[in-house]
């Protein structure tokens, strides 16, 4: 398994969270590590996340969450 990390900056919206680890365990990743911080109407999200997958299927996805402003890995 390979491990990876992803750091994430949303709009804080209570539904956001859960949409995002939706999408990571729908794309057969397992969170290993998740920090977050908010500040504002925005929040960062530190990830790191295992799978036998590749990174960018997890990160293709991810993009597309709606609240997603900026995704980095």
């Amino acid at each position: 398994m390979q491990t990876y990390q992803v750091t994430l900056e949303v709009n804080q919206r209570p539904e956001t969270l859960e949409r995002i680890l939706r999408v990571i365990r729908h794309r057969g990743f397992y969170v290993i590590e998740m920090n977050m911080r908010s500040q504002n109407n925005a929040a960062q999200i530190h990830l790191t996340v295992q799978s036998e997958r590749e990174l960018h299927l997890l990160t293709n996805q991810l993009s597309k969450v709606y609240d997603v402003i900026r995704l980095d890995f």
